[in-house]
């Protein structure tokens, strides 16, 4: 548990544990590296306890050291136990009716996505009954910079935030559309912020068009993207845009899920 008084978070449980854990999520709570000091200036626990406790959670894997040796970031076992809540959370059936419904309506195939590093991960999939699609199952991960669901988690994000993640991730290119320019996926990103939706224009695989919204989240930031994916052959980016109405009936259902924690009538 964690208590905010006198302009600090006081970390609380009986237990080590308990108290690694409240530390935990005072720690995934942030947009942004931590320091030793900065977490010593904001729980007020004693420099020397904070960094053993700091370095158990280094050693189990839930934090990792940053190049500079003084930050600290969300470790592999973390990010993974994250992932795994999604993909595996009590709300997962009734997501997946939502998934499955917008994928019967519009005819083509439909993911649920998440943000999960510099990735995308494929939470949920439905495929179209079409014999010529894209086969990517759940728990697939996509490279964010030429993802949809990918463009709007960035555009989320501060540009400092967004800078540092990029900064530690090559924009490698895949087609012959893929962004690959800093400055040129700044003004993507922008246009996406305007506009509230984002396309794959064959950015990630040739002859693959997709088309993603978010689902909204009243606490802020979503990491919950719905997304539609289709060949050009068959789906324009005019085509695609109609979808758009589905989609966020979609992404809204699938917020009031996950704000309700179960399914709702």
């Amino acid at each position: 548990m964690i208590n905010t008084k006198a302009g600090k978070h006081r970390l609380e449980g009986g237990t080590p544990t308990q108290r690694l854990l409240a530390l935990l999520e005072v720690i995934s709570e942030k947009d942004q590296f931590v320091t030793l000091q900065g977490l010593v200036e904001e729980t007020g626990i004693p420099k020397p306890t904070l960094h053993r406790m700091l370095q158990q959670l280094e050693s189990s894997g839930m934090l990792q050291r940053e190049a500079d040796g003084r930050h600290y970031s969300r470790g592999a076992r973390l990010r993974r136990l994250a992932e795994n809540l999604l993909l595996n959370d009590t709300v997962g059936g009734a997501r997946h009716a939502i998934l499955a419904s917008l994928g019967e309506e519009i005819g083509e195939s439909c993911n649920i996505t998440a943000l999960s590093g510099g990735e995308v991960l494929y939470l949920d999939r439905v495929e179209t009954p079409a014999p010529l699609r894209f086969y990517l199952q759940p728990g697939s991960r996509v490279p964010v910079h030429c993802s949809a669901s990918g463009k709007l988690f960035l555009a989320q994000m501060a540009p400092a935030q967004r800078k540092r993640l990029l900064a530690d991730m090559p924009l490698k290119k895949f087609t012959h559309n893929t962004l690959t320019d800093f400055n040129a996926l700044e003004v993507e990103i922008e246009t996406v912020k305007q506009q509230g939706y984002a396309f794959d224009d064959e950015e990630f695989l040739p002859g693959l068009l997709c088309i993603a919204v978010l689902a909204s989240n009243p606490s802020g930031v979503s990491n919950i993207g719905v997304a539609m994916q289709a060949p050009i052959m068959r789906v324009t980016r005019e085509q695609a845009l109609s979808f758009l109405p589905a989609l966020q009936r979609a992404a809204d259902a699938i917020a009031t899920i996950c704000q309700n924690g179960s399914a709702t009538s």
